[in-house]
């Protein structure tokens, strides 16, 4: 079984979050008062300028509201949001999405496997993002390392920066492949900088703003564009 290394992370992680609230069978939650909080069945909630070390369900959402925080988020199947000025240290989830309001930070890793990643204006992630089905998207937002991908768009959207570069990886033989995929569409906006390499090891259609700014090219012939969008 292969999987590209961020997906293979995420998933070794959920088998982690499994196998303690398994034995612990964790089923108490403190809803933010600087304790773990954590569900087996159910989804978690941190209230509005409430911190908590970390949030920890398998089967349920995990909401962080307006300046709320929590040391690491970690989900299994479903989606994890941070409200506007919420801050976490990592976000991880296996089926679901994730979204970052305005303002929203996360210090090291966003990953999902299945589901959409989609980070708010000024929304920040020091490490990088990822996942293997789904579109991700930055609105005005950065992120520190790399944006990987393996079957979803990408849109660095305007005003975005991105220091770590763009992979979308290959896709043959993957594990969750399902039908021939359609190629990638990644789309680089007006004033958005993506710093390393944009590396595509499967056929995209790369689209550029000619007022954005990017690094090297591997595998892909951009298509330049004026305007708000191609």
């Amino acid at each position: 079984m292969h999987l590209p290394a961020l997906p293979r992370l995420a998933v070794a992680a959920a088998f982690c979050l499994i196998n303690t609230a398994c034995t612990s069978e964790v089923d108490s939650v403190d809803h933010g008062a600087g304790r773990a909080t954590s569900h087996i069945n159910g989804s978690i909630t941190i209230p509005a300028g409430r911190a908590a070390m970390d949030a920890e369900t398998i089967n349920g959402s995990i909401t962080l509201e307006p300046q709320a925080s929590a040391a690491s988020v970690r989900t299994v199947n479903g989606a994890i949001q941070l409200g506007a000025d919420a801050h976490a240290g990592a976000l991880v989830t296996v089926n679901g999405d994730i979204s970052l309001d305005s303002r929203a930070r996360v210090d090291r890793s966003v990953e999902t496997v299945n589901g959409a990643i989609q980070l708010g204006r000024q929304a920040v992630v020091t490490g990088g993002l990822g996942n293997v089905n789904g579109a991700i998207t930055l609105d005005a937002a950065q992120v520190g390392g790399v944006v990987d991908t393996a079957n979803g768009d990408i849109t660095v959207g305007a005003d975005s920066r991105v220091r770590g570069g763009l992979h979308v990886e290959p896709i043959h033989g993957h594990w969750l492949q399902l039908k021939a995929p359609r190629p990638p569409v990644v789309i680089i906006g007006p004033h958005a900088v993506v710093q390393g390499p944009l590396r595509f090891d499967r056929p995209v259609e790369l689209h550029v703003s000619r007022q954005a700014t990017i690094g090297p090219i591997q595998g892909a012939s951009p298509q330049a564009f004026d305007g708000d969008s191609p």
